[in-house]
């Protein structure tokens, strides 16, 4: 164990680890915030006696042992400390997604029977107010007082009145939270957290604070962090990989959490910390190199030629697993310093698949990433990219002290992903039915089909099992693997592979807008909104040439024969994507079901009529028509004779 790291058989739980690092580092900074442009410091000292005032006031307030404490709001330090709070007075802690809508929260809060929710805002307050059929909650406490004083309902009460109410408990005994911490034991469980739910409302996963430190300790042995590293919080509270990284390891290795002031500033916020470490979602790197080769479409010729030719030799350089010095010098160094990647010893990515090209690309930019895999069950990541054993098409090999293997393999090796690691969960809460179906004789039964590559040891994590599909002439395929190389592309935010149980394959395709309306002004091409740009004929027929790229690079068995661009986007709001952003294929079959009956009927177009939900709850109608586009290959040639026949 690293001297650097605090000894959590000493300190064995979130508040005691705080109260040691407070004790012994005071005046260290703990945490950033950005609020009006200014960076507000945070020391451990201040991070404590937030803790502590917290928890003596919900304490007062009558939560305890065994009760739940909800937090909803945006990526805060109130978020952090209601957390360590909770855990301080033995309660568990359940993060909800700040956009989620009220019935997904209403239905966490009736399962968990949250007895408090710590709320941001007025927004966060307005969404809790307006579910009439939940009775769990007894005081919703508010940290922005902002827009909160024509509100008279009896469960509100204002952050700063809690601190009040703490200051008064411990005037009268100044030993109470000392003796609260000391009742809180390693096996307690601290933190409730919601699987993804792809197929149906999330489970609540009943995780353990010992467990968990053990595991984030695991982690950082290894992936080394130490004092003073700088990690910018992204990527929603809820996920258990943002507990990881914000709440753990910041702990045990003392580690400056930055909170960006808003989700739309965040590159200029990142730029502007140069943090030692990130974690983004695949989705984010997807963004950000979209983003950038949008950019150089606002460029000049030379920069155009510029950046091909340095990214040319970077990809080159890296081929032979070298770094190109004169690409660097043309491109990335700049480019680095413009995303705000100078300061990068560790980058990581996790939560789904990341395509080969897209690691690429970063890759010869010289940022280091690595690939994680694990599961929410298993408190998160274990299995990593190590140094520079990189691998692109894998997720690393597993931690030191975790257990994996491959079960009910076929011919070539391909089976069943099952786990243990030190931070395994207890149990999914109130569901003992479910916990039974995923863990076996002590292994985790992930659901994920995978092997290991004989020449390094690496893991291949290939997809979901139940989504390997097979069209009904045998070609089987993995729709992730496909969708991942089309969202390599500028144009394309999201794909759906369609063909199971169907002759061939086909795609369903929302663009990503924010680079195609750029593209659409230089062009000069006029258009009103989402729906109407998608639609365009320059847009399919620029999508179509994307598409044919992704063909080029796939057997043909497996390649795209007709696609469709979907006239909005796929949003969690609507039930097609998870809170972590992956595609419910349930819910898109069903919703979708005439769009793709079109496609595989030969129709040219389907017409659409149809409401749409945005994220205030309010509607809007949707009324048009959608092309259905054929590739030009052999296989969708010899289709469409058939179809005409």
């Amino acid at each position: 164990m690293s001297s650097t790291y605090c000894d959590i058989k000493v300190h064995d739980t979130f508040p005691k680890i705080l109260r040691h690092n407070a004790q012994n580092w005071p005046n260290e900074v703990a945490m950033r915030e950005k609020e009006f442009g200014i960076w507000n410091e945070f020391t451990w000292a201040d991070y404590h006696e937030e803790v502590k005032l917290l928890s003596v006031g919900m304490h007062e307030l009558g939560c305890g042992k065994g009760d739940t404490v909800g937090l909803l709001g945006k990526n805060r330090p109130e978020w952090v400390w209601g957390e360590v709070a909770a855990q301080a007075i033995g309660s568990m802690s359940m993060g909800i997604y700040e956009d989620s809508l009220g019935p997904e929260a209403a239905y966490l809060i009736n399962y968990a029977e949250t007895k408090i929710v710590i709320a941001e805002d007025e927004e966060q307050v307005d969404k809790l107010l307006e579910l009439e059929d939940v009775t769990s909650i007894k005081h919703i406490i508010y940290c922005d007082p902002r827009g909160m004083r024509k509100y008279d309902d009896p469960r509100l009460i204002d952050h700063a009145k809690i601190k009040e109410i703490a200051r008064e408990a411990l005037a009268k005994n100044p030993n109470a939270y000392d003796e609260m911490l000391e009742k809180g034991k390693p096996d307690d469980v601290s933190i409730l957290c919601t699987t993804s739910g792809t197929t149906s409302n999330p489970k609540l996963i009943m995780l353990q604070s010992g467990p968990f430190l053990e595991h984030s300790l695991s982690y950082l042995n290894a992936d080394p962090k130490k004092p003073g590293d700088n990690y910018v919080s992204v990527l929603p509270l809820p996920w258990i990989m943002e507990q990881v990284y914000v709440v753990s390891q910041a702990l045990i290795a003392r580690v400056v959490v930055n909170f960006v002031e808003e989700p739309e500033t965040m590159m200029a916020d990142l730029r502007e910390i140069g943090p030692s470490f990130v974690l983004l979602a695949p989705r984010v790197w997807e963004n950000i190199a979209a983003d950038v080769r949008a950019r150089m479409m606002d460029s000049t010729k030379f920069k155009q030629k510029m950046f091909e030719w340095g990214m040319k030799l970077g990809m080159e350089a890296l081929d032979r697993g070298e770094r190109s010095k004169l690409a660097d010098f043309i491109l990335f160094r700049a480019l680095r310093d413009r995303l705000g990647f100078t300061n990068l010893t560790s980058a990581a990515t996790g939560g789904a698949a990341m395509g080969p090209d897209t690691f690429r690309f970063f890759l010869a930019m010289g940022v280091p990433l690595k690939q994680l895999y694990g599961q929410t069950e298993m408190s998160g990541a274990y299995t990593i990219h190590k140094g520079n054993d990189i691998d692109f098409d894998s997720v690393g090999v597993p931690f030191e002290d975790v257990d994996l293997k491959i079960i009910n393999a076929d011919e070539e090796g391909v089976g069943e992903i099952v786990s243990k690691t030190p931070g395994m969960f207890l149990g999914y809460y109130k569901n003992e039915k479910a916990t039974q179906e995923d863990v076996r004789d002590g292994w985790m039964h992930t659901g994920d089909a995978g092997y290991f590559k004989k020449e390094n040891g690496h893991l291949v994590v290939i997809d979901r099992i139940k989504d390997l599909a097979e069209t009904s002439t045998g070609v089987r395929y993995s729709p992730q693997f496909i969708e991942n190389k089309l969202k390599f592309s500028p144009f394309v935010a999201e794909a759906v592979i369609l063909g199971k149980d169907r002759p061939d394959l086909a795609a369903l395709i929302c663009i990503r807008f924010s680079i195609v309306s750029k593209w659409c002004e230089q062009k000069q091409i006029a258009f009103t909104n989402y729906t109407n740009i998608s639609a365009l004929p320059e847009v399919y027929a620029a999508v179509k040439d994307e598409i044919t790229k992704v063909n080029a690079s796939l057997p043909e068995a497996q390649q795209i024969q007709k696609f469709v661009l979907l006239y909005k986007e796929l949003d969690a709001d609507d039930g097609e994507l998870t809170r972590t952003r992956k595609v419910r294929r349930n819910v898109v079959a069903e919703k979708y079901e005439e769009v793709i009956d079109a496609i595989y009927n030969g129709d040219e177009k389907v017409h659409i009529d149809t409401m749409i939900t945005f994220q205030d709850g309010s509607k809007s109608r949707i009324v048009t028509d959608l092309k259905v586009e054929t590739m030009n290959t052999a296989s969708a040639i010899s289709t469409n004779k058939a179809a005409a026949e």
